[in-house]
């Protein structure tokens, strides 16, 4: 954890920059899991800065048709939903995948609720102990998909009890036919989706939260007025309607992410898990790893609990070039 009690997160150039006396434009960041060609938005009409955010301005109807439910509330990124979510429920029992976004079970330990750290195999044993339940879908940092079936199981048994069943979808674009979420949102299930990683949008700060219409308005209260800025509710907008782009960015993130599956075979360091937007490669020599590629100005993202790290893509030839050449260069470790 770094100061202030903030989790550290991938994308962290400039600290890089430092510790290892590379300048800033001479590194290619690896660590974040974001598409690395985003999506180019349109020109932003001076209205847009100029006037508070309009909620009639056709990104719900967007996001509506992209999702395939209206039940969904506009967020300043999936980020801002899961520091809040935990608020508003009263003390109790939640279960957090792990490893996973260490940011779920960072926001539920800060509301002082219980949290249950699990991996995937002890769900099915603790679900009957549990209130709510947040899982990562694919899992980030392992890749892990779970069956409709499991999911529908788990969201049967929580909201029986009032409960929640929480799933992250921040990286499901690749795949999306894995999303879980419904055309109506039934009570108790609460999906997130972003525009930060399959959009490469991460600056523009939109997500989305996915529940049935009574959390989401205690949600739209707890969150107050302007929650997206207009100019991110333009772009979002043009970047849920674009079909076109989103099919040829699905279809090519699907053959890099195997091409990097394949290079990170041959350079020894088979993926243990991964998606469309990164591998991720489980050793005891993480660490290793990780400082090699950094003194080759390649950041990636390291994991301790297990030891692991994580590869986004690269995006042009030449950031294809400058990773193989790395770890063709790589000290055998």
């Amino acid at each position: 954890m770094a100061e202030h009690g903030m989790l550290e997160h991938g994308g962290q150039i400039r600290a890089a920059a430092a510790r290892h006396g590379i300048a800033v434009e001479g590194w290619l960041d690896l660590s974040s899991g974001i598409n690395p060609i985003p999506f180019v938005p349109p020109e932003i009409p001076l209205a847009a800065w100029a006037r508070l955010p309009q909620e009639q301005d056709g990104l719900e109807e967007a996001a509506a048709r992209y999702y395939g439910t209206s039940d969904l509330l506009p967020v300043a990124g999936s980020q801002a939903a899961i520091q809040l979510l935990p608020r508003l429920r009263s003390h109790c029992r939640a279960g957090v995948l792990h490893p996973g976004y260490a940011e779920h079970a960072h926001a539920w330990r800060s509301a002082e609720h219980q949290v249950q750290e699990l991996c995937a195999d002890e769900i099915a044993a603790q679900i009957h102990n549990l209130d709510v339940l947040v899982l990562m879908q694919p899992n980030n940092p392992t890749g892990e998909l779970f069956t409709h079936t499991q999911l529908h199981e788990w969201h049967t048994q929580l909201s029986a009890c009032g409960g929640w069943l929480i799933v992250d979808e921040a990286f499901i674009e690749a795949s999306a036919q894995a999303s879980f979420a419904p055309p109506q949102m039934p009570q108790g299930l609460i999906v997130l989706r972003s525009l930060g990683k399959f959009f490469g949008l991460a600056g523009a700060r939109v997500g989305f939260v996915l529940a049935h219409a009574e959390l989401l308005a205690r949600l739209r209260v707890a969150l107050g007025p302007w929650s997206v800025a207009g100019p991110s509710r333009h772009v979002a907008q043009a970047a849920l309607l674009d079909r076109a782009w989103q099919a040829a960015t699905r279809e090519r993130l699907l053959r890099d992410g195997a091409r990097l599956a394949q290079l990170l075979s041959e350079a020894g360091l088979l993926p243990a898990g991964g998606c469309g937007l990164f591998q991720w490669v489980l050793t005891e020599q993480a660490e290793a790893i990780h400082r090699q590629l950094a003194q080759c100005g390649i950041f990636t993202r390291l994991f301790t609990q297990p030891r692991s790290v994580r590869f986004g893509l690269p995006g042009s030839v030449a950031e294809w070039d400058r990773l193989t050449a790395a770890l063709k260069r790589m000290h055998s470790i």
